[in-house]
């Protein structure tokens, strides 16, 4: 099960459970904000999340992470990058956002390497970094259920800014080629700020 809620008032950012539908263990990829709201949903769904996993650092994806986690204890993971982003709120942008938001305690994952829920380890994601946007973005990507939470890499009909600390533009598009584009044309894309799309019409687009 895939749920997205939207969080935050002055950027909207989108936040998903992916959620298994037999055991209810499961994962949040983004807390961008309300983090007492995301953990409130959860708790009435009957949901256990292991792991709370970042698409990248910025603060309209992490801002709500601090909350949630007081309320549902879990780890929190991000790519190896991220430390830079977690501490300083001129990276992860937090310092013209409103209060300055700096993370703790993240745990790192390796490119391609395999998130397997304890409850079901037929459940997992494969962690592709994708920078460009940022230099700690990545996606996490679900064969099983033909999905890609892709964070602020690509979106329906655009892609990710790259005019913030550590983007670079040609990096993006390398890893829009590399790590989206040789997914299955099938599979969904989930992004940090728009409605779904599919590989197959992100391709269409671009090519």
């Amino acid at each position: 099960m895939i749920q997205c809620i939207t969080v935050g008032d002055m950027i909207e950012s989108n936040s998903f459970f992916y959620i298994d539908d037999t055991t209810k263990h499961g994962f949040l990829i983004d807390a961008g904000a309300e983090g007492d709201r995301l953990a409130a949903y959860a708790e009435a769904k009957g949901w256990v999340i292991e792991k709370l996993l970042l698409t990248h650092c910025h603060f309209d994806h992490i801002g709500g992470v601090e909350a949630f986690r007081q309320r549902i204890p879990c780890p929190v993971y991000a790519a190896e990058d991220s430390p830079r982003y977690c501490v300083d709120p001129r990276w992860n942008l937090s310092i013209w956002g409103g209060a300055p938001v700096t993370l703790s305690d993240v745990h790192t994952f390796a490119d391609r390497e395999i998130i397997a829920l304890a409850a079901n380890p037929t459940m997992s994601l494969e962690v592709r970094y994708s920078p460009g946007h940022t230099t700690d973005s990545c996606i996490f990507y679900s064969a099983r259920d033909h999905a890609a939470f892709v964070g602020d890499t690509i979106f329906y009909a655009s892609v990710g800014r790259t005019d913030f600390p550590g983007g670079d533009t040609r990096t993006l598009w390398e890893s829009i080629a590399a790590q989206v584009f040789t997914l299955p044309p099938d599979t969904v894309l989930y992004s940090g700020h728009t409605e779904e799309t599919t590989v197959r019409a992100e391709m269409a687009r671009y090519r």
